[in-house]
């Protein structure tokens, strides 16, 4: 009788246990330690699941005393992996090409480049690829932002270099943002602080015609960082109001940002461009796991004034040194 009624306590404790992490926003723990970290990777998660299955199923054919309870708890395990897989689905793992530029669109690229690892050839001539208008990218030097303006210029692009720094040691403590002169001059904005531990850049139009841009770099959630971690999102999601478009790596998922959307946003009154088209299934961190199993931490997000008319997880970079993938979004003028 003791042991049912302990098999029945660890059934139990397992359910929730898995439960928290496969949606942790219905206890209010995305944002807790641990939790944080598993529910980034639910790719992953999957893998584990249909590992842990099989060793039930043996342990089921191998052991008749335990075959009640361990079948039981993969039944759990199975429900578990069911559950994720549904939330992967759901998000998508689409990877189209962006749609044909239309006047008036705006192009976001943003890219983690890991303290300039790819080096300015790589970053101008992905960014001429891909048309981009706005190019946000954390961890790179003003050197090297000053550099791929510059070669961006010649190839008929012109910039304009916007770029905040904690210290002049880290280059993980830098983030620069470049803006097309076509869309008219902007002005930094982020005052003296923005995201604890790691800067982002809050730039306004000079004569208030157009978007703010967000070029934002959340520090990761790890162990001394969460505070200032939580801090990053919250500010993001109080300043995405208005006519904004923000990106860069947010270092979280969808998961995380449960609570913090505001007026039918992701994040404050921003859409996050990935949801929208299909996309936020695919990772863009690390580099060395397949997209599918990877976080989908790098976003680009508009406010309603937008129309997210595409979005890319561009995967072609792996080897170019950083250990995020580039992101791309087309954005539309609404109306």
């Amino acid at each position: 009788m003791l042991g049912r009624v302990l098999a029945a306590i660890l059934t139990v404790a397992v359910a929730v246990g898995l439960l928290v992490i496969a949606w942790p926003q219905l206890f209010g723990l995305a944002q807790t330690p641990v939790i944080a970290q598993i529910v980034s990777l639910r790719g992953i998660a999957v893998c584990v699941a249909l590992l842990v299955l099989v060793l039930l199923l043996l342990a089921t054919v191998m052991s008749p005393r335990a075959r009640r309870f361990a079948g039981v708890i993969a039944v759990v395990v199975l429900a578990f992996g069911g559950v994720q897989l549904a939330v992967l689905a759901t998000r998508g793992a689409a990877t189209a090409a962006l749609p044909d530029a239309a006047s008036g669109d705006i192009t976001v690229l943003s890219w983690n480049t890991l303290g300039d690892s790819p080096g300015t050839e790589a970053i101008a001539k992905l960014a001429e690829a891909q048309h981009a208008d706005v190019i946000v990218l954390a961890e790179t030097s003003l050197a090297t932002a000053q550099a791929v303006a510059q070669q961006l210029g010649a190839a008929g692009m012109p910039m304009q270099v916007l770029h905040v720094s904690y210290d002049q040691v880290s280059k993980a403590r830098t983030t620069d943002l470049l803006i097309s002169t076509r869309l008219g001059d902007y002005r930094d904005a982020s005052g003296l602080h923005t995201t604890d531990t790691l800067p982002t850049v809050y730039a306004l139009p000079v004569d208030g015609s157009g978007p703010t841009f967000i070029a934002t770099h959340v520090v990761s959630p790890v162990p001394g960082e969460m505070a200032g971690w939580r801090q990053g999102l919250r500010w993001d999601a109080d300043h995405c109001v208005g006519d904004t478009i923000a990106a860069g790596d947010f270092n979280s998922t969808l998961d995380h940002w449960s609570g913090l959307g505001a007026n039918g946003g992701d994040l404050g009154a921003c859409h996050d461009a990935a949801k929208a088209t299909g996309s936020a299934a695919v990772g863009s961190w690390p580099t060395k796991l397949p997209t599918l199993l990877g976080a989908p931490i790098d976003h680009v997000l508009a406010t309603p004034q937008w129309t997210i008319a595409g979005f890319r997880v561009i995967d072609t970079e792996d080897g170019a040194g950083s250990d995020h993938r580039p992101v791309v979004a087309r954005l539309t003028p609404a109306g």
